[in-house]
């Protein structure tokens, strides 16, 4: 083998490299536009969850007033003797 020869293959075989590397690896773009899709993705999951915790603590409230009301009524009624 010459080495006009050693080096054609060395050649194509660094372009077969050169394009399995460029087929595999995701386009800038793809990846950016991919990541964005994700935080969005994580910011609703967040927005969804500090909503449920608003309802609950909106929930736990009316029930500590309603039991309040109903301590204070039965506090304020006057005794039977």
């Amino acid at each position: 083998m010459t080495s006009d020869m050693l080096r054609k293959i060395l050649l194509a075989g660094a372009a077969v490299a050169a394009l399995s590397v460029g087929a595999c690896n995701k386009k800038p773009a793809d990846a950016a536009a991919s990541d964005s899709a994700a935080a969005a993705s994580d910011a609703a999951a967040a927005a969804t969850a500090a909503s449920d915790a608003a309802v609950a603590a909106s929930a736990a409230a009316a029930a500590s007033s309603t039991a309040a009301d109903a301590s204070a009524a039965s506090s304020a009624a006057p005794a039977n003797k």
